[in-house]
């Protein structure tokens, strides 16, 4: 997990090894990353049942549906300041982050002010599994083996939610049409062939594709 200033190859702290290629690369879609990254659908009800319940109290009390309005006025405006600055450093976390696949690992280039690599070599990884939304993009999720293990605050928020226990990293909201969950299924059976003969008295440890999810 280095952190580094210059990228001598885009997404990549340092040039390849021989034998080691580039298959894929791409970068989130903003909007999406952003909304489910910084949960701006939750946070907006949430902000919502507080202004609606504000307005229910008062009207109960007694006071003019007028007057109640007036009252939560200035909670709207800081609710929306604040989804607005959630949706801003979504945004430019999503504009700082490029996801990599190579022949052998995954590599995320995440973060705003110190960039840094974060390399997931194939053979650390345990299962993988695309979560697909309606707006036309997909998660795809990384679980490691249990001696493999990431910094939750080296690599948030490209996180699943709610893994605190063991963290699993995530390619957040790559649109569907990038191709990035058929090139790393490909490249996974790739490496369980190549790992094959040596631990064919072994049980496989991963799966050779991602099962699709649908989340609406």
């Amino acid at each position: 997990m280095p952190e580094h200033e210059i990228e001598p190859v885009p997404g990549l702290p340092e040039r390849l090894p021989a034998g080691e290629g580039i298959v894929w690369q791409g970068s989130p879609a903003w909007w999406p990353f952003a909304r489910r990254a910084m949960h701006l659908k939750g946070l907006g009800f949430y902000f919502l049942a507080l202004v609606a319940w504000h307005l229910v109290e008062s009207v109960m009390a007694g006071g003019s549906l007028l007057a109640a309005l007036a009252g939560p006025s200035m909670s709207v405006v800081l609710a929306s300041l604040c989804l607005v600055i959630l949706a801003f450093i979504g945004r430019a976390a999503a504009r700082a982050t490029l996801y990599t696949i190579t022949n052998r690992r995954v590599v995320l280039r995440v973060g705003v002010a110190l960039p840094m690599t974060i390399n997931i070599p194939f053979s650390a990884v345990q299962s993988a599994s695309v979560r697909r939304h309606a707006d036309g993009t997909e998660d795809i999720v990384l679980a490691l083996l249990p001696e493999h293990r990431v910094s939750m605050v080296a690599l948030w928020p490209h996180l699943r939610p709610w893994r605190m226990g063991r963290p699993e990293p995530m390619l957040r909201g790559l649109p569907v049409s990038a191709g990035a969950s058929q090139v790393l299924s490909r490249m996974l059976a790739a490496s369980a062939q190549m790992a094959a003969p040596a631990v064919a008295a072994e049980p496989a440890r991963r799966p050779v594709r991602l099962p699709d999810e649908a989340v609406a």
